[in-house]
């Protein structure tokens, strides 16, 4: 999932074998928007990754949980398996080149997600497949200023706002609250081209995972819908594993 990339998703190339935080000894003040996003890129982006999670909906009656182990390959190729709860386990979703397929135990089928339908909401929770498709490097579809600094989670925050500068992008503009230090997102907010605020995340539980800071928990809100929100927690991660390639086959769906 694109951790969630937005839903969330949503990759890192590391410049040698340090982060581009340690190696540039210009202050983060004194660095362009570009720069800073380029540095958030650096941290939460990877050649591949696996991961298991947990998706916490909480509905205006109940909430539920959902675990899930999730494999993926840049941004063009992903993997993921519901475990739990009984009825969604066995539920199964592949990401190929922009194309989107799930399977689902119960119906015994593969359809494929395409369209409008990619707005739709993921297992009712504030993720769409929109949100989990786009696994793409911030710096490659926004463009990105400095407009301010805050403080949030205890920790000095710098403030961008971002503008899309390609037409295929669920969200026309966004604005972020990033770490000073750590260069990681603690908040995002998403807006359509309308200037309408569609969803809000809440990034927290920051670690230094493999040489790289890396938010374990992740809350979206979708603003257009009644409920608390949906949490997204990284109960394991490892990147630059190893993937066997037949994982991103249709054949795997089955």
């Amino acid at each position: 999932m694109k951790i969630f990339k937005p839903a969330i998703i949503t990759a890192i190339l590391l410049l040698g074998s340090l982060p581009a935080s340690a190696r540039s000894s210009q202050p983060a003040e004194e660095e362009s928007g570009e720069a800073i996003l380029r540095k958030v890129d650096q941290n939460l982006s990877s050649k591949n990754r696996v991961f298991e999670s947990t998706m916490i909906i909480h509905g205006r009656r109940s909430t539920r949980s959902i675990t899930s182990v999730s494999w993926s390959e840049g941004d063009k190729k992903s993997f993921s398996e519901y475990l739990s709860p009984a009825s969604e386990a066995g539920t199964k979703m592949l990401k190929l080149e922009g194309q989107l397929w799930i399977y689902t135990p119960a119906a015994d089928r593969t359809i494929q997600i395409s369209g409008h339908m990619l707005r739709q909401s993921v297992m009712g929770s504030d993720l769409s497949y929109e949100d989990m498709m786009d696994d793409r490097k911030l710096t490659d579809i926004y463009d990105s200023k400095i407009t301010g600094r805050d403080t949030m989670q205890g920790r000095d925050v710098i403030v961008l706002e971002l503008t899309a500068r390609v037409t295929d992008v669920a969200y026309h503009r966004q604005k972020m609250w990033i770490d000073a230090q750590r260069f990681v997102p603690l908040r995002q907010e998403m807006y359509a081209k309308s200037g309408q605020l569609l969803k809000r995340m809440e990034l927290s539980d920051v670690e230094r995972i493999q040489g790289r800071w890396f938010p374990k928990t992740m809350v979206y809100k979708d603003m257009l819908k009644e409920g608390k929100g949906t949490e997204f927690k990284i109960t394991k991660i490892q990147f630059d594993a190893a993937i066997p390639e037949h994982i991103f086959s249709k054949a795997s769906l089955r």
